[in-house]
């Protein structure tokens, strides 16, 4: 098993047998049913690119280039418009439409507001040892101005190491099996973001950290989550590595980055059965 396949386990037994169900969740299901979930609070993991343990997990399929164009909607090209979204690949925003054929003032629409990337990038190049290198999407004017989904994954902090740039993402709320756990979605395009940052800074990937304040497990995902349990012990004596591959040079412009960049290595995940996971929306 990879490194995240096996905080994933660890993780998902720690929430069925340690967590909490929520009381009147706002999400729903689609059919009008509350979505009701089971959490743990404070999640926290880390991978070190720089020795190979690139978050993904081998337990069923992740689309990772799929992942990858989304972080291009925030911070590559940023945009919170359905339209300009869609161009680049990302099609499952619509039921967050505020109405305006956009999700709101959030997440693309903040780091172009603000030009969180580009003052990132010119910051780490122009003092690198500082120790105030940080991007928040979490930006009140911002949440106040319109509707939408408040961000997620809404933080992340900066450090150059020597060679390397390290950098922890803080998420306020994860959905554990779909997006946030361990090799799932969020760490996927976070990881291949700190290997953007680094590139176009002319960095090597070093530490990745990843902080849930509340990861949960929705209560129609639990059937799933003892099939990830039972593909982990299959699995259990694999050395699965997969290696996700940055094919641009050092001091390029992070906006010429595109998914053909990108190279996913020794990645054989367990594609069948296919799970389907019910989303609250």
């Amino acid at each position: 098993m990879t490194k995240a396949d096996v905080y994933l386990a660890s993780d998902i037994k720690n929430i069925l047998e340690n967590g909490y169900k929520d009381i009147d969740p706002r999400p729903k299901y689609e059919d009008g049913t509350p979505a009701h979930t089971i959490s743990v609070n404070h999640v926290v993991r880390k991978y070190d690119l720089s020795k190979g343990e690139f978050p993904i997990s081998t337990l069923r399929h992740q689309a990772w280039k799929t992942g990858i164009r989304e972080i291009f909607t925030i911070y590559n090209r940023p945009t919170n418009k359905l339209s300009e979204m869609e161009e680049m690949g990302v099609t499952w925003w619509t039921p967050w439409d505020i109405g305006d054929g956009t999700i709101g003032q959030r997440y693309g629409a903040t780091v172009k507001r603000y030009d969180l990337i580009n003052n990132l990038i010119a910051d780490i190049k122009n003092d690198p040892y500082g120790r105030r290198k940080i991007m928040s999407l979490w930006q009140e004017a911002d949440l106040h101005e319109t509707k939408g989904l408040a961000p997620c994954a809404f933080l992340t902090i900066w450090n150059v190491r020597d060679k390397y740039l390290d950098m922890c993402m803080i998420q306020r709320s994860g959905d554990m099996l779909t997006a946030s756990g361990a090799g799932g979605i969020n760490e996927i395009q976070y990881a291949a973001l700190l290997m953007m940052v680094a590139r176009a800074t002319g960095y090597e990937a070093g530490v990745f950290t990843h902080f849930v304040a509340n990861e949960q497990i929705y209560d129609r995902h639990i059937d799933n989550a003892h099939e990830l349990l039972r593909r982990a012990e299959l699995k259990k004596d694999d050395t699965d590595k997969p290696t996700l591959v940055l094919n641009k040079e050092p001091g390029c412009d992070i906006s010429t980055i595109t998914i053909d960049d990108f190279e996913m290595k020794d990645y054989n995940p367990i594609k069948e059965p296919k799970l389907k996971f019910e989303l609250g929306i």
